[in-house]
């Protein structure tokens, strides 16, 4: 990993110029993300449709995209120079993150219940961007983050981590809530009911959103802010689109229930 990171990069400064390139694109692609989605559904899940491709399997689809965003932090902590990685906020932080994408990549796809084949083209798209986050990610935290003394005191880092922690559960228990609303043999779809569910729809979504927004206040960075920025695009626009749909498939859909934010939106 070391030697590829300098046949890329001719220094340190012109990587970490690279790194912050890299979010500003992000921060661009969500922007056009943005303006997609208001005419198009993320094609996956209930919305998948065979203009993006060849079905994959569910379960292959979600391990194998998101396997590269647990590999290439590990491979870059483990096969590359660290050098701000012995510092206390550093590590927090890419356990964080790591600890997202071993539930997500490791745990996840294998406890997925029946579910809908992935159309290649979000699998490939989605693949590409494990890999070019995971790298983004992990790379400046654990070369470049420089943090000042006591951070992981300052109230940025402390709400920033619950943020974290709170969003995380958040988004484990509303999986297992959907994961569980059919019995054995069952097909269909069903409302779901309890944990955030009963404040809003898209409470996966939330949760992820809320952990996402807590990484970057405590990342305190342009890299953790544009991953929080796509995340916020991308799954705001998934939450409304199932609140909408849950309303139009349901007659006793609970009326109070909002679509993403509870008792706001």
């Amino acid at each position: 990993m070391d030697a590829l990171l300098k046949t890329l990069f001719s220094s340190e400064e012109q990587e970490l110029y690279v790194l912050d390139c890299l979010s500003y694109l992000m921060m661009v692609m969500a922007f056009i993300t943005f303006v997609t989605l208001l005419f198009e559904h993320v094609p996956y899940g209930r919305y998948a449709s065979s203009r993006y491709g060849f079905p994959v399997n569910v379960k292959v689809a979600w391990f194998v995209q998101e396997l590269p965003a647990f590999l290439v932090p590990l491979s870059l902590v483990l096969w590359s120079p660290c050098a701000k990685i012995m510092h206390l906020p550093n590590q927090l932080l890419l356990l964080m993150f790591l600890c997202h994408y071993v539930q997500r990549s490791l745990i996840f796809p294998f406890l997925i219940r029946g579910g809908k084949s992935t159309p290649f083209i979000s699998f490939v798209l989605a693949f590409v961007f494990c890999i070019y986050n995971g790298y983004l990610q992990a790379r400046y935290l654990s070369h470049y983050a420089d943090y000042p003394p006591g951070w992981v005191t300052h109230p940025c880092f402390i709400i920033g981590s619950c943020m974290w922690f709170l969003g995380w559960i958040i988004n484990i228990h509303s999986d297992h809530i959907l994961r569980n609303l059919r019995k054995p043999a069952e097909t269909g779809y069903k409302i779901p009911r309890g944990g955030m569910f009963e404040y809003v729809s898209g409470a996966n979504y939330f949760g992820e959103i809320v952990e996402w927004s807590g990484f970057a206040l405590a990342g305190h960075s342009i890299h953790s802010a544009a991953f929080a920025l796509f995340t916020l695009i991308v799954l705001s626009s998934r939450g409304m689109a199932h609140h909408k749909w849950y309303l139009t498939k349901f007659e006793d859909y609970p009326k109070s229930r909002k679509a993403l934010i509870p008792l706001v939106l």
